[in-house]
């Protein structure tokens, strides 16, 4: 009897979440803030919500998002501090117990969240930036090369022979760090090794060329490097007439960060209860040919015959620009797709809907199982929880919000030792065009590594720069 009531007040304790908001709502002001440039306000509002934050079930998020705002306005050591503590936070695998166990008989907004896959390997790719301003060369190098061994770990937890298991952009950003640098050997080795995902898996899951400027990355690092077979192989695979640079040239790498990923939404799915018998039911979906069997015991599930059982999804949003231009000097310099984080977001989280949908059923089971028990005593009640059970259900629509749509890059050769104007020209998919002026402060010699963000039209802060239209 003592677990009977047991079950029907925490059932009713968490009644509400069928009318809770998503994450999406509950931090639109700060995601606005971030969108329209507004860095300000979006760090008045880390500052205030710090320590309550800090300590909660969504931490993770709190860290990468002030990390990300820190470095966008160029507070490069600041920004490093949130991200180190969001990666401390992941390579931390102990749970909590209870916790745990809360989320999975009653809702996964109770668990801590820990990120999506491709969100932990973003994480690397901001340190990795932000070592790089600093002038830690080989720092930058460690979190690329982490990016790697990471995406390596987490893909292992998958079977599926179509899975996201390399990333193209990874190796480029190596190469290009590794140029930056002078470690021409390295770069090419980087560059080629992203040229062949691009090629294979790159091409196959995402339908992403390889970018053009990688290959004249490719080319020019094969030739600085002295392996000249390979600068003749890839010359005439790509039919690029080649130069070698001048050796005191300054190079300006633009990365472009482009509009906003996607967010979690939840979808629902009707499942037939099958009674198999000897304790044993079926979960069926004969449109998405799904069947989860699950072992409910004595209990009858109060006879019901079928569920409806709720699911994170993604809800692609879709970017004002979808294409760029660097214009310096009376040449135009094009912006090339190096990694589509709104695709790779969709991939990973289509690689463990598996997981997810037999997390959910087994959850929907246990909640009805537990009303099955109340009904033997109060079959009324029982019926109201079982209610109650189905209209608590709720996904977890929580992630990181304020990552790039996608991100492109170009090479563009700039004068030394002094502020190089440029402009920004974007077009949206209807054609129409917006061009954006700033400065590359250049260096004696080497490389400059120049992030731009264009989450939204309004002016932003870049670096200390204002970019305005």
């Amino acid at each position: 009897m003592r677990k009977v009531y047991l079950y029907t007040f925490v059932l009713l304790g968490f009644g509400w979440s069928c009318t809770t908001p998503s994450f999406y709502q509950k931090v639109y002001k700060f995601n606005k803030s971030v969108s329209d440039g507004n860095l300000d306000a979006a760090e008045i509002m880390i500052k205030e919500n710090q320590d309550k934050l800090e300590t909660g079930k969504n931490r993770f998020l709190f860290w990468v998002n002030a990390g990300l705002v820190e470095s966008m306005q160029g507070h490069f050591e600041a920004s490093n501090a949130y991200f180190e503590k969001a990666d401390l936070f992941i390579e931390d695998d102990k749970k909590k117990v209870a916790e745990e166990g809360a989320a999975l008989l009653l809702n996964p907004n109770l668990s801590t969240y820990r990120g999506e896959d491709h969100e932990k390997l973003m994480i690397n790719y901001y340190k990795a930036l932000n070592y790089y301003q600093m002038g830690l060369y080989d720092e930058a190098i460690v979190e690329c090369k982490r990016m790697d061994i990471r995406l390596k770990q987490l893909s292992d937890k998958y079977k599926s022979d179509n899975k996201y298991k390399e990333d193209a952009f990874i190796h480029t950003l190596m190469g290009i760090i590794y140029d930056a640098t002078g470690d021409y050997n390295n770069a090419f080795i980087a560059y080629r090794n992203a040229y062949r995902i691009y090629k294979g898996s790159y091409k196959n899951l995402f339908n992403m060329p390889v970018p053009e400027q990688l290959k004249h990355d490719l080319i020019r690092t094969a030739d600085l490097s002295g392996i000249y077979d390979e600068r003749d192989r890839f010359v005439k695979l790509f039919n690029i007439n080649y130069q070698r640079p001048s050796s005191n040239q300054v190079q300006a790498v633009i990365l472009w960060n482009n509009g906003l990923g996607p967010v979690k939404d939840e979808w629902g799915i009707n499942f037939a209860i099958i009674y198999t018998g000897n304790g044993w039911v079926s979960f069926v979906n004969n449109d998405y040919g799904l069947s989860f069997p699950f072992y409910i015991g004595d209990s009858d599930l109060n006879g019901l015959t079928w569920i409806k059982v709720v699911f994170p999804k993604y809800v692609e949003r879709p970017s004002l620009y979808q294409k760029g231009n660097i214009e310096y000097n009376g040449k135009t310099y094009p912006l090339n797709l190096l990694q589509d984080v709104n695709a790779i977001s969709f991939k990973v989280l289509e690689e463990r809907m598996m997981l997810e949908f037999a997390k959910s059923l087994g959850r929907v089971a246990l909640k009805q199982a537990a009303a099955a028990k109340v009904s033997q005593e109060n079959d009324g009640l029982g019926m109201a929880l079982s209610l109650l059970a189905s209209a608590s259900e709720s996904a977890d629509t929580r992630n990181w919000q304020t990552l790039p749509h996608s991100i492109y890059y170009t090479r563009v050769y700039v004068n030394a030792n002094m502020d190089n104007d440029m402009t920004i020209q974007l077009q949206d998919k209807n054609g129409n065009q917006k061009a954006y002026s700033f400065k590359v402060k250049s260096k004696q010699k080497g490389t400059i590594i120049f992030p731009i963000n264009t989450q939204a039209t309004t002016a932003f802060k870049m670096q200390g720069y204002t970019i305005s239209q």
